[in-house]
């Protein structure tokens, strides 16, 4: 079967009927694709007797990545349906807010997960428990459904997934199956992804990354798919052989968690020839190459779709990829398009303050909205464009560098600092497994500069390696550093940072700081937390860059 140019996500699906080559692989098992698409159908005759007349044909799914997730996926879109992917790491209020926020009629979950709905009041939520003797005899009676495409259009709404923030509750994005189509199709054909692609979901699906990036690319191809339950680094490159994997996604901090597992001769001895996701950094992208022969691609896209950026042959080290026409960046306060950024010869931004802004789409945006949240839509789209909250430089020849969220900006005497930008170099500390940098506050005015590093950590060397980053600005190293064995991250693997920022030093894991005036880290106990928050020391004192540390030690 040649990959279909559906221009929904029901043609795609439909076009696995009759082809009963291997499609989905999961813990042994092995479905064709036509047996994909025949679940897809059943369940979808199935939704549309169980859904109320007249209510948001709206579907939750709280599932780990089983057979079960991607073929609700299929049904909803035959279906005319829209599927919100619920969150097994919320809990009380919070989980039953995301599921009555958007109006899913029908819950599919398994024994696994019920605890988590133990004592919620969900009214006019029906449960499907997928493990159930009720359900399986539900899905005999439409066995010999056949999938419709007719039914869908490029507009239907089909994915409302949870945008994750530091604050506030999560935004419902809106996506339609036109859309999400149209972006598999664009990753399959930048990637050159065909039938005989196997693709690795490994990331959880409730998560956009894995059905954007990984489900719809699959379908657009007619590649395979091989789902891992929860991601596991000891399972990852386990999985990659088994299933023969030649394209997986990732975010955050997984690639790091493979990185850390135990090298071997037989590193490369697999089908893999890429990944593609965010947050992995180049230094860690670069390791995974080396070691294990497949390339890394960073990407960036919005997580609601307003804005895009594509990597591209000749795309600068840091790099994300050139501006495409309309997008920009601005100053959050002025509107004004910020300047080119400027490099000394070791790589250092030397106009930060003014270089940084916010990325903008002033171009058409195929951002579709969010469900029931008017204000959270109407600050996405001001002044008529789309404004991504992500903090970004662009250089001379238009190339864009991402610099964190607009809610990872520092301040430090004066100066703006983007977190992502600390941590790329933090991330070059030999000890260092994972690095998070973010804001704590400066006992005057602005911010001070914290760090979370997971791994080993040497007050000596670690000062030594601040002192030999050439591209390191004086403002940037950290006034303390908190260490952990491991870094507390979220569901999709991401860095807790709203934990982090919100505990600061004071914390139960050991925190090691650099007074002003000081040459040398030392660890940080209850007498140093007045001089820590108290007054900072005289302005006619040591230097602003001796008050950060950064001059070399004296032997």
């Amino acid at each position: 079967m040649n990959p279909t140019r559906g221009r929904t996500v029901a043609e795609l699906v439909a076009a696995w009927w009759g082809d009963h080559r291997p499609g989905l692989w999961f813990e042994g098992r092995v479905l064709t694709r036509h047996e994909v698409a025949a679940g897809a159908a059943g369940r979808a005759a199935l939704l549309a007797d169980l859904l109320p007349p007249g209510a948001a044909p709206h579907i939750g799914v709280l599932l780990d990545n089983t057979p079960e997730f991607p073929m609700w996926l299929g049904a909803a879109a035959l279906a005319g349906a829209a599927v919100a992917g619920i969150n097994p790491t919320r809990r009380g209020a919070e989980l039953a807010r995301d599921i009555l926020h958007t109006e899913c009629r029908i819950l599919v979950t398994d024994r696994t997960h019920l605890p988590l709905l133990a004592d919620l009041d969900l009214p006019g939520v029906r449960l499907l428990r997928t493990d159930s003797e009720e359900y399986a005899d539900l899905l005999t009676s439409y066995a010999d459904a056949h999938p419709d495409a007719c039914r869908a259009t490029p507009s239907d709404r089909f994915l409302l997934y949870f945008t994750s923030g530091s604050t506030g509750a999560p935004k419902a994005a809106i996506c339609s199956q036109g859309r999400l189509a149209a972006a598999g199709r664009s990753l399959a054909d930048q990637f050159a992804l065909g039938p005989d692609d196997v693709h690795y979901l490994c990331m959880p699906m409730f998560h956009g990354n894995a059905v954007i990036a990984g489900w719809a690319p699959a379908l657009v191809s007619g590649a395979g798919v091989a789902l891992r339950r929860r991601f596991s680094a000891s399972g990852f490159l386990p999985d990659v052989r088994r299933y023969g994997v030649t394209y997986f996604t990732y975010v955050g901090r997984a690639i790091q968690y493979v990185l850390a597992t135990e090298p071997s001769t037989e590193d490369r001895d697999h089908s893999l020839r890429l990944g593609f996701g965010t947050e992995a950094g180049a230094v860690d992208a670069a390791a995974f190459e080396r070691r294990f022969g497949a390339r890394l691609v960073e990407g960036y896209g919005s997580s609601e779709g307003g804005a895009a950026v594509q990597w591209s042959p000749g795309t600068p080290p840091g790099a994300v990829g050139r501006a495409a026409p309309g997008l920009v960046v601005l100053d959050q306060e002025t509107r004004a398009e910020c300047p080119p950024a400027r490099f000394d010869g070791a790589g250092r931004l030397l106009n930060g303050d003014e270089a940084i802004g916010e990325l903008v789409n002033r171009g058409p945006s195929p951002f579709e909205g969010y469900w029931r949240n008017p204000a959270a839509e109407a600050e996405r789209r001001r002044d008529g464009w789309y404004w991504t909250g992500d903090l970004f430089y662009r250089d001379a020849d238009g190339y864009l560098y991402f610099a964190g969220r607009t809610d990872d900006r520092l301040r430090v005497d004066g100066e703006n600092l983007a977190a992502a930008m600390i941590e790329n170099i933090l991330a070059r500390y030999e000890g260092a497994a994972a690095v998070a940098v973010y804001a704590v506050p400066d006992p005057v005015t602005g911010d001070q500069v914290m760090a979370t590093i997971a791994g080993a950590f040497d007050a000596l060397s670690f000062a030594e390696f601040l002192l030999s980053q050439p591209d390191l600005g004086t403002k940037m190293a950290p006034r303390f550093v908190r260490v952990v064995e491991r870094m507390p991250v979220t569901a999709t693997n991401k860095i807790h940072r709203a934990a982090l920022r919100k505990e600061g030093f004071r914390c139960a894991d050991p925190v090691w700081w650099r007074p002003p005036g000081e040459c040398a880290y030392r660890r940080l106990t209850a007498d140093d937390l007045e001089h820590a928050e108290g007054p900072p020391a005289p302005t006619r004192g040591p230097s602003p860059v001796r008050r950060q540390g950064l001059e070399p030690r004296t032997r």
